[in-house]
């Protein structure tokens, strides 16, 4: 039996868990949440989204398939804070390279172990998600309790630029090239350029910071704007961008935090949940073709349309914006949340949940099929074989 040094877990309501380091020794701050697939530890851990969130996993036993070199969404584990309660004694799978508990250890991240997790989830659950500190050099709550109300709350946060790239780079097509998506960076998967590569789609991976001449420039037939930590109320910048890709009418395909910001794009707002929807498991009807979805999600906020209140049901109707005739295309069958969003008269949509499902069940695989359907209907092929990309007036047609 591994013996561990005694951990504590201060929520900022004063609600205190006690439990034994598990991975680094030390302190971490940050907002809880849980999550609760039963699997894909490895990709929730590495999801820029998850950046400055201590997350919960409402699955008893983690760490038993090890870590693996293939299955990050990133470069790092972005997590602030890791809480399970019974980590697995040996990693056994033959992808394993490594225990999930060295790899935490080795990337600086704090856990705690042993938690009653189920009794931690209910209570997030029931307050809402809240800040909390996780400490293993601490031993008096209040003393800790006094530093998480300290620290700064989700709601505000700006936080694209600490995950984006630094620098555009490039992931090719599988097979025959078809087209040229210009991604903006918010928080990217590595998994939505492989899926996009799979249809034949070559992506430029740009920085959250770029203009839309950085887009252009690409030579690219269609955006896509990523999934990514933090509010989207402070985005203004990738906001902004959003419309100037709506005016010109280029084709355009957000996902979780892309949704939000074309939300905002569109003059919608956004509110936060009370606890969010992280897991690969929620219900979502695509209001198309009335089939109901088995969805992976990870996220705090959400789109609030018109007519439509926190949790009420969100009326099936044509909105009028300033791009035009928009549609609430997919919802959450769990709350009633706006789980996508698609225009009428320019070549935009969008879902708040995660299509490429890293981890997570495929039913969205989809998604991505009809993104290159939509560029395809604008007939960007024929402008390509012409030699025509993209231009800065994208008079007809999008172009």
């Amino acid at each position: 039996m591994v013996k561990r040094r005694p951990a504590i877990l201060v929520l900022e309501d004063g609600r205190t868990f006690q439990g034994e380091a598990y991975g680094s020794v030390g302190e971490t701050f940050g907002e809880a949440v849980f999550n609760t697939g039963m699997t894909g530890y490895q990709e929730t851990l590495t999801d820029p989204s998850y950046h400055r969130q201590v997350v919960v996993q409402t699955a008893p036993h983690i760490g038993n398939t090890g870590v693996n070199g293939e299955d990050d969404e990133s470069s790092r584990i972005w997590v602030a804070g890791y809480v399970v309660r019974d980590p697995a004694r040996i990693g056994s799978n033959w992808r394993a390279s490594g225990g999930l508990e060295d790899r935490l250890a080795a990337e600086g991240v704090v856990g705690i172990a042993g938690v009653d997790t189920r009794a931690l989830t209910r209570h997030l659950r029931e307050r809402g998600a809240m800040r909390v500190g996780i400490s293993s050099v601490e031993e008096d709550p209040r003393a800790l309790l006094a530093r998480v109300r300290q620290t700064p709350e989700m709601a505000g946060a700006d936080l694209s630029a600490e995950v984006t790239t630094a620098e555009s780079y490039v992931v090719p097509a599988q097979g025959e090239h078809r087209f040229t998506v210009a991604a903006l960076d918010l928080g990217i998967k590595r998994n939505v350029p492989r899926r996009l590569a799979a249809r034949g789609v070559t992506t430029h991976v740009l920085p959250a910071s770029s203009t839309i001449d950085d887009l252009l420039a690409t030579g690219a037939d269609a955006v896509f704007f990523s999934p990514g930590p933090g509010d989207p109320a402070t985005a203004d910048g990738p906001v902004a961008l959003a419309r100037e890709v709506l005016g010109r009418r280029i084709p355009l395909f957000g996902i979780c935090f892309g949704s939000q910001i074309l939300g905002r794009a569109l003059g919608f707002g956004t509110y936060k949940l009370g606890y969010g929807h992280r897991g690969i498991n929620q219900p979502v009807l695509d209001r198309s073709t009335g089939k109901v979805e088995v969805t992976s999600h990870n996220h705090g906020f959400a789109v609030q349309v018109p007519g439509a209140g926190v949790g009420a049901v969100v009326p099936n109707q044509v909105i009028d914006t300033a791009f035009g005739g928009v549609e609430v295309s997919h919802v959450c069958l769990n709350d009633n949340v706006v789980e996508g969003l698609r225009a009428k008269d320019v070549p935009a949509f969008t879902v708040q949940y995660h299509p490429e499902a890293a981890a997570g069940p495929h039913d969205a695989d989809y998604l991505f099929d009809r993104f290159a359907e939509l560029i395809e209907g604008r007939g960007l092929d024929r402008r390509r074989s012409e030699g025509r990309g993209l231009d800065r007036n994208h008079s007809e047609g999008g172009k």
